[in-house]
């Protein structure tokens, strides 16, 4: 791993924030820590957003309050054919045949699913080679409770990653675009789960995504559900997630 910019200060920053930028052979990421860098602080691995990037708003300020507030160290990656990275051909393929779909008003979701499992196959083993590096460093270390929290493709690839790999301990994941292949990946997950929910959302379909819920082998799994369209999570929503994230990776029992 190679850090390639440190930031201690800027109008996206909140105090005590570093944001560090690195590569990893193919891989492209960024790291928020404490300034205070203390030694075993909670991992966070973000997934973005299918079409999004490392960087996106969203999940910068996601990543920042969780460092600010929590004191997690946030870890996340350009997915295959996102942010700095180069599509293929086949990624291109499914991207146009998404916005012609959305221009001509019809259903993307078949294309969605497609384009983001064929993405998650390859991001899973990309994310193992981040963490194994991530862990390699004396401020984190092989210790470290490790959760992973992502929306639309974020989950795709953190539902996959959690079945693959037992370093993750606890999930938080938003709406995504659900089919049988996802819900069997579901089903593999045996980790705390919190998901949330538009109940009025146009493109992610409510049924569907109480049936992946459903499928959830957890002991603990919690379901949020809000009133609103598909992409505008509430802010109250992101504090609920940074704080069951801190109750499973930090061990703080809930407040009354």
């Amino acid at each position: 791993m190679q850090f390639t910019s440190e930031t201690t200060t800027s109008g996206t920053l909140p105090s005590g924030v570093i944001e560090r930028t690195f590569t990893l052979g193919d891989i492209t990421g960024v790291l928020w820590l404490p300034d205070s860098r203390p030694i075993g602080a909670p991992l966070l691995l973000s997934g973005h957003a299918g079409g999004m990037h490392k960087k996106a708003p969203g999940l910068v300020a996601n990543a920042t309050q969780c460092v600010a507030t929590y004191g997690f160290t946030v870890a996340a990656i350009d997915a295959p054919g996102h942010g700095d990275r180069t599509r293929n051909q086949q990624d291109q393929y499914w991207a146009d045949a998404i916005h012609q779909a959305r221009s001509a008003r019809e259903p993307i979701a078949p294309i969605v699913i497609d384009y983001s499992l064929s993405v998650a196959e390859r991001a899973v083993p990309e994310w193992q080679t981040t963490l194994d590096a991530l862990q390699a460093m004396p401020e984190i270390g092989v210790d470290t409770k490790v959760g992973y929290g992502g929306v639309t493709l974020g989950v795709v690839t953190g539902i996959a990653l959690a079945a693959a790999d037992s370093r993750i301990a606890a999930l938080s994941l938003g709406g995504v675009f659900v089919n049988d292949s996802l819900i069997d990946s579901a089903r593999k997950v045996t980790v705390p789960v919190e998901c949330r929910m538009p109940w009025d959302g146009d493109e992610f379909e409510r049924d569907a995504g109480i049936a992946l819920f459903d499928a959830f082998a957890s002991k603990e799994k919690a379901l949020h559900v809000y009133s609103g369209r598909d992409y505008a999570i509430p802010e109250h929503e992101r504090d609920n997630s940074a704080r069951f994230l801190s109750r499973h990776l930090v061990g703080q029992p809930p407040t009354a």
